[in-house]
């Protein structure tokens, strides 16, 4: 097995949340599958090389894309790219590979490239919102969210169990890789989580701040569908 794999595979969950030692760069052939922003279908499915080398990463794609991701900030699993825009490196494909949240896109890393020619059920599955499905949820979606400092881009999977008029209960995967839970009915917001809960009704979408660390903004629509 590729000593990266085998690497990234031993330091589990180390290895999704950016805290991989500074080892000798070391690359691996795998597959990137393609996902534009807020879809659940990929739109391409193609060879890539992933390489790390002192915590930056590399993914040099078949179509001729290429990124350069260079780790940034105090909270593990942060990158920034060639342009300056913030990428996040999440779990969700477990040992089978990493996904990387990019604004535009998401690439799904599979370490696994000789499937290339077919597509398993269980990827097929699998989407930008990972690891929340419609086979499990009224809704899937990405909802904007910050860690530490007001909301700047990023983006965090979410499931969407809705209720009577006006009531959901919707699962965030937040961007250090906890589950936040946000509880809605009417015009009253609760977490089983804890935590300072405070929150603005704007044109029916919310702003929320939670112990003035986690911000989200949650639309209507997430609500009440549509």
């Amino acid at each position: 097995m590729n000593t990266l794999i085998s690497t990234l595979i031993l330091t589990g969950i180390c290895a999704t949340t950016g805290l991989i030692g500074d080892a000798s760069a070391d690359s691996v052939d795998a597959r990137c599958d393609i996902y534009p922003a807020g879809e659940d279908q990929a739109s391409a499915m193609i060879a890539c090389t992933f390489s790390q080398y002192q915590g930056n990463v590399y993914i040099d794609r078949s179509d001729g894309v290429k990124h350069e991701l260079e780790a940034t900030g105090d909270q593990p699993g942060n990158f920034k790219d060639a342009e300056g825009r913030a990428v996040y490196r999440q779990a969700g494909l477990g040992e089978r590979g990493l996904i990387f949240r990019f604004p535009e896109e998401s690439i799904f890393v599979y370490w696994d490239a000789s499937s290339l020619s077919v597509l398993k059920p269980e990827d097929a599955e699998t989407s930008p919102t990972a690891p929340y499905t419609t086979a499990e949820y009224d809704a899937t979606t990405l909802l904007s969210c910050s860690l530490n400092e007001p909301l700047n881009g990023k983006s965090c999977p979410a499931g969407i169990l809705r209720g009577d008029q006006g009531s959901a209960s919707v699962r965030i995967m937040k961007l250090d890789g906890e589950e936040r839970v946000l509880d809605f009915d009417g015009d009253q917001l609760s977490t089983p989580d804890g935590g300072d809960l405070n929150w603005k009704i704007q044109d029916g979408d919310w702003l929320i701040n939670i112990d003035d660390r986690e911000f989200y903004f949650v639309p209507e629509a997430v609500i009440f569908g549509g």
